[in-house]
């Protein structure tokens, strides 16, 4: 730590406002810490007592296209007794979702309110779906396209809630005094690892409705076999993808980012492209086969049997789910690459940290409550 007398006179007094109307009324400090600092204080003397509503701020470089100004976001005042003539000030960090794609993410109160507000409403809808799958299981056997598709979407949220877990786990990691680079690194491999499974459990999804689509005669794949399929390419693929990204990028201490912050690196090793490349390409992949199926079941005529007509009904409702949740996942992480093209736009950050939260609920809404039939099962 280093107290300057007058570096006031080097860093003006203008604020994010460009407001130059305050007066620098204590000594600046300059703080440089090997991990991230969690909270600190600081207790200044007064330098003219005349002078009055003190405000804590810190030196923001990235002000004034990259002149500086003092900013207080973050820092608030705690205490200010006048007879001694000190003022103490209090800074704090805290961590969001938009952790997981910006190198330089901002430190904003709003994004964590939108990211903790939106995680817990997307945690408690992902174990209200799980809830009502597990209440209709039963009924939704009958069908065997129905039962491939539920099962889908139960390993669509088991990942998506896991990887949540494991996000709070590693901002708690991230956000920790005293620093644990294999915790954060074995916290960053799971999140890598069910975020994928989320992504490859959708394309599951999608090759069994091209699948169930233009196997017009019946026959082919058992349950088993396309059972086998899915759990291969939903956790299979994924686990391949981290296992490689980790081993590749390591041992060069390429995989975490810097300061121990558990998410994939990008300014080093760009490990974060091993999530990215896929996310995106199943996103575009999954929206040619929408296009290829809605064009089969418009040509086709209904079936005359009832089997036929269910089927039918299930895969229009597989359509329509992945009509809604592959834009909406696309949207999102294309956001995560807006940031990466402009990581100081606090639009792209808001709006991806809403889309990100949200998931776990638009998962409930279009991947269980979106089928009639679902909401109509008497248990």
């Amino acid at each position: 730590m280093i107290v300057f007398n007058s570096l006031d006179n080097v860093l003006p007094a203008r604020d994010e406002a460009n407001s130059s109307l305050n007066s620098i009324n204590g000594r600046v400090v300059l703080v440089q810490s090997s991990g991230k600092i969690k909270n600190i204080s600081f207790t200044f003397d007064i330098l003219n007592d005349t002078l009055r509503n003190p405000e804590c701020v810190f030196w923001n470089f990235s002000l004034f296209d990259g002149l500086g100004g003092w900013d207080g976001k973050g820092c608030e005042l705690v205490l200010n007794i006048n007879e001694t003539g000190t003022v103490t000030c209090n800074c704090n960090h805290l961590t969001s979702f938009s952790i997981l794609m910006s190198p330089n993410s901002p430190k904003k109160l709003y994004l964590d309110i939108i990211t903790y507000i939106g995680v817990g409403i997307s945690m408690g809808s992902l174990v209200i779906c799980l809830i009502i799958e597990g209440l209709i299981w039963r009924k939704i056997r009958k069908n065997e396209t129905s039962y491939l598709r539920h099962v889908a979407i139960v390993n669509i949220a088991v990942s998506l809630l896991i990887a949540n877990i494991w996000f709070i786990i590693g901002a708690a990691i991230s956000d920790a005094e005293v620093k644990n680079p294999p915790a954060c690194t074995a916290a960053t491999f799971f999140i890598h690892f069910f975020y994928l499974a989320l992504f490859f459990w959708m394309l599951a999804s999608a090759m069994l409705l091209l699948y169930r689509t233009t196997n017009v005669f019946g026959g082919g794949l058992s349950k088993a076999s396309m059972l086998a399929i899915g759990f291969f390419l939903g956790y299979g693929a994924p686990l391949i993808i981290a296992t490689v990204t980790i081993a590749a990028t390591a041992p060069d201490n390429g995989y975490i980012r810097e300061n121990t912050i558990c998410w994939l690196n990008w300014d080093k090793s760009k490990a974060l492209l091993a999530f990215v490349i896929p996310a995106l390409s199943i996103v575009v992949i999954n929206l040619i086969i929408l296009v290829v199926v809605l064009y089969k079941i418009i040509r086709r005529r209904v079936g005359t049997t009832a089997a036929q007509a269910e089927e039918k009904h299930v895969l229009v409702v597989i359509a329509k789910s992945l009509a809604v949740l592959t834009p909406f996942f696309g949207i999102t992480w294309g956001l995560g690459a807006g940031i990466l093209a402009d990581p100081t736009n606090e639009g792209i950050h808001i709006a991806f940290a809403f889309f990100n939260s949200l998931q776990g609920f638009f998962i409930l809404v279009f991947g269980t409550l979106l089928d009639g039939k679902v909401r109509t099962v008497q248990f």
